[in-house]
């Protein structure tokens, strides 16, 4: 893992040493039984690869004959610009063999969501952001490197830059025509929207006895901070271009870049590279359309690696965001109200602003039943750095502003925060504020009903050392605080696709086209863990070629907490077809046989052996069958789409086919002369429906508490001030507590094996329990991150 999730299994060194000693024991014994591969504590598959270097990154390879590839930034955060003389600057300047300008791209704007495309991949006359690409240099590294770019023929006319949202939409509304982009004259990208019930209406009818409470809460900008600066390489081969990178989503690389250059996507190949680290700063594109551009107008394989300045300069971050709520619940502590009201800070272009407009109004209002709920978000656009998906996709801000008020209402009601979550939380049947009901799958409850001892000794150990702290004079006080969180594991009503194949082989190995990426959060081996099952097979016997487009199908992309549940349920597929299908080549089917009457599967060497249910067996010799031209002698393929049902204007509908619950507990120590917050133990109860790999669930869910830490203590990007890794604070294996994990299995009948997703649920409730706990040790509501 990388960035803040290593600090994590650096600090749990020990834990994480037991867990592979048992995972080593479970290898050593013959690799683990395929109708037992879901479930056990399988070793990384890519692990012994990363740790000897034989696993090859972005920066790692390139054409011998590869040029360099240098951007040129924007200084400044807004401004028109026109290019003078490029002719006269080449010439005195040997070693530069191309300039790359706007004029250069064919198509030259792209986006997440291709009915977007807003941002262009280099600035025609005008800029937006701080760190925006104007041109590239590309030749002999050493010259590229060499020039100073005020020697460049560039005149810049500056503008008055809108960089918070306070400023672009008074800006907007006092002159629409001086709005950032003509297509959006308010400075709105999007807008989200979930009402259910009247809260209007509520809050002017609370009953007696009734308590409310309100918060304004403010974030800033986070950096992803991953270990793997961007980096790749771009040749072209004849008419098709072929992209070596760092990346999160290829497929969506290949369409993005074939827009960019007005060609067929299938013209495109995106190989990804091992990643180091992700977060979802990698679902964006980056290098990709300018290492395509620059090599066509090169004529060569042309390379790049960013250094930490650029990285952090160029690429997105979480959304800014100040929020809003009240919320309201009755003398017994039943949640009546909750209306809440956001503004995220998109920053210049539109990345994944809609998906976070339209995500964090879903869940706003928490894992709990509220009749009535109004949640409105608006992405506004300003000259800032671009912000863009950051695992939660923005529910991580809009809970800390939901788990205070449930803190500030429990003390009104006098109820213990734990059980007034308990109370409150949702339960297999309910309704959601979408009006999706929810009909399994809903482990909140045993969530907290796993932590109970935690946080009654959390309490206990805080008043004891408060007690003896105020006797004694000293300034550190302690404190417990709790917070839950829900997550809709998947993309928002969009299509969710995920598509796998698995093919056997004429020496008896099984080959998994597995085009899940694997970003450190272990698709690279939960797949075969499932496709093991499925096939009934040794997850020894299955080897992988992962992510090529050229190789692959589409599984989508690594965000959202969609894999394991979606390509997840792909692979499962895959695997019963390729099983059924070998069935029907020994005679052994059946019309209408299910899983359950599936033959059992073989290998010995080269023979396949196939048994079914009622002990008639067939061998087949592999080695002696014809091969497509992939070499697999017969392929099963399996695609799933999670079922929703889009939202109407009110946000009714199925945004989600299921979510995943967790419940943390943090301890912390808070200096009251010095103002600093040390966390002492973090408790996680995590619902992940089934955990395919224990190890690697309980590895996600130390990664989130470490990034939940930074967010909540540490990490504000400030572009020009905090654009590098000395200036811009991430935890350290130093600052990460003891963490405590419990996997709760509550299954999902619609996951692969039970499994949903944990990747992004890790993090949420990190922060707001760390906040909670500061209440509780000082009384003071903090209401500004960090």
């Amino acid at each position: 893992a990388a960035s803040a999730a290593s600090a994590a299994s650096a600090a749990s060194a020990a834990s994480a040493a037991d867990a592979a000693s048992a995972a080593s024991a479970a290898g050593a014994a013959g690799a683990v039984d395929g109708l037992q591969a879901v479930g056990a504590r399988l070793p990384r598959l890519d692990g012994v690869a990363k740790v000897t270097g034989a696993e090859q990154f972005g920066a790692d390879r390139f054409p011998v004959d590869s040029l360099w590839m240098r951007c040129i930034r924007s200084p400044h955060a807004r401004a028109r610009f026109v290019i003078g003389d490029l002719a006269g600057f080449m010439q005195e300047h040997a070693g530069i063999d191309a300039v790359v300008t706007a004029a250069d791209v064919p198509h030259n704007r792209f986006a997440i969501f291709p009915e977007l495309r807003d941002q262009p991949v280099l600035a025609d006359g005008e800029v937006r952001f701080r760190g925006e690409a104007v041109l590239l240099l590309v030749g002999e590294k050493d010259a590229v490197m060499a020039v100073d770019p005020d020697a460049l023929p560039i005149r810049w006319q500056l503008r008055p830059a809108m960089p918070e949202c306070e400023t672009a939409l008074d800006a907007a509304e006092a002159d629409p025509e001086d709005a950032l982009h003509a297509r959006w004259p308010d400075n709105i990208l999007c807008r989200g929207r979930v009402n259910a019930g009247d809260v209007d209406a509520a809050l002017a009818a609370l009953p007696p006895g009734s308590h409310s409470a309100s918060l304004e809460v403010v974030t800033r900008h986070v950096e992803h901070a991953y270990i793997e600066p961007e980096a790749g390489y771009a040749v072209w081969q004849g008419e098709r271009v072929h992209v070596f990178v760092c990346t999160q989503t290829p497929y969506l690389d290949r369409d993005e870049v074939a827009s960019v250059m007005d060609i067929d996507p299938a013209r495109v190949r995106i190989e990804p590279s091992a990643i180091g680290g992700g977060f979802g700063g990698k679902l964006d594109l980056s290098v990709q359309p300018l290492l395509a551009v620059a090599a066509k107008k090169a004529g060569r394989a042309v390379r790049t690696v960013w250094d930490r300045p650029e990285s952090m300069i160029a690429t997105t971050k979480r959304h800014p965001a100040r929020m809003t709520a009240t919320a309201a619940c009755s003398a017994e502590g039943e949640l009546l109200v909750y209306d809440f009201q956001g503004d995220f800070n998109t920053g210049a272009y539109s990345s994944w602003g809609p998906t976070v407009a339209n995500r964090v109004p879903i869940h706003a209002s928490g894992p709990y039943r509220v009749p009535n709920v109004r949640a409105l978000t608006r992405a506004v656009l300003t000259n800032n750095s671009i912000a863009g998906a950051f695992r939660g996709f923005g529910v991580p801000q809009s809970t800390v502003v939901g788990e205070a008020l449930l803190d500030e209402l429990a003390q009104s009601c006098g109820i213990d925060p734990l059980e007034f979550r308990y109370r409150n939380a949702l339960r297999a049947g309910d309704s959601t504020p979408t009006g999706q009901r929810l009909h399994a799958s809903v482990g909140l409850r045993e969530c907290l009903d796993r932590l109970r001892p935690a946080w009654a000794g959390s309490l206990e150990r805080a008043r004891g050392f408060n007690d003896a702290a105020g006797a004694d004079g000293s300034p550190l006080r302690r404190g417990a605080g709790i917070a839950c969180m829900w997550y809709g594991i998947g993309n928002t009503v969009m299509a969710n696709p995920s598509t796998m194949t698995v093919g056997l082989r004429r020496d008896g190995r099984f080959m998994l086209y597995n085009g899940a990426q694997e970003i450190g959060q272990g698709t690279y081996t939960i797949m075969p863990q499932i496709a093991a099952q499925a096939l009934g097979v040794p997850v020894a016997l299955i080897d992988q070629i992962h992510g090529d487009t050229d190789a692959t199908e589409d599984a989508g992309k690594s965000s959202a907490s969609r894999q394991t549940f979606v390509s997840g349920n792909a692979a499962r597929l895959a695997g019963l077809d390729l099983r059924a299908k070998l069935a029907a080549m020994a005679g052994l089917a059946r019309a209408g046989d299910g899983q359950a009457q599936l033959p059992e599967l073989r290998i010995a060497g080269s023979k396949l052996v196939i048994r079914d249910r009622g002990g008639t067996q067939v061998e087949l010799d592999l080695a002696e069958m014809p091969a497509d031209h992939r070499g697999d002698v017969a392929a099963g393929s399996g695609t799933f789409n999670p079922p929703t049902v889009p939202l109407d204007a009110d946000g009714q509908g199925v945004p989600y086919a299921t979510y995943g619950f967790a419940a943390q507990v943090a301890e912390v120590e808070v200096d009251l002369d010095l103002g600093t917050v040390k966390p002492l133990h973090i408790h996680a109860a995590h619902d992940v429906g089934r955990a395919i790999n224990p190890t690697l669930t309980e590895g996600q869910i130390h990664g989130g508490i470490a990034q939940g830490i930074g967010m909540a203590l540490m990490e504000e990007y400030v572009s020009g001030r905090t654009d590098n890794l000395h200036d811009y604070l991430i935890p350290t294996a130093g600052d990460i507590p003891p963490i405590t994990t419990w996997l709760v299995e509550d299954p999902e009948p619609l996951g692969p094996y039970g499994a949903k997703g944990v990747g992004e649920p890790a993090l949420v409730a990190t922060a707001p329990a760390i906040l909670n706990a500061v209440r509780m040790a000082t009384g003071v509501r903090l209401t500004q991150l960090p």
